[in-house]
């Protein structure tokens, strides 16, 4: 009964040590790809919202929006993001 308890605490240990693991490759890996889209999507939010301008005669109210909508965070994957767009898992909440 002892070997049972002793083994069963270390693999969820282990499983807790590859989750870990899983989630900081995994924030990594999306921020490679993420922090150069949300640079590109700032950037021509920002020309856009300056072309906007000129081009409606100065409405500012539309500028405003445009840059509010591309410049608005999050600028990196964190654990409370990857989790948002992964949803609960109740069998990860032990």
């Amino acid at each position: 009964m002892f070997l049972v308890l002793t083994f069963a605490g270390s693999t969820a240990r282990a499983e807790d040590a590859i989750e870990a693991a899983g989630m900081g490759v995994g924030q990594t890996a999306g921020n490679v790809v993420f922090i150069p889209a949300k640079i590109a999507s700032v950037s021509i939010g920002w020309l856009s919202g300056a072309l906007s301008y000129v081009l409606t005669g100065g409405n500012a109210e539309l500028t405003k929006q445009i840059w509010r909508d591309t410049s608005a965070g999050p600028y990196l994957i964190t654990p409370e993001v990857a989790r948002k767009a992964v949803g609960r898992r109740p069998e990860l909440e032990k």
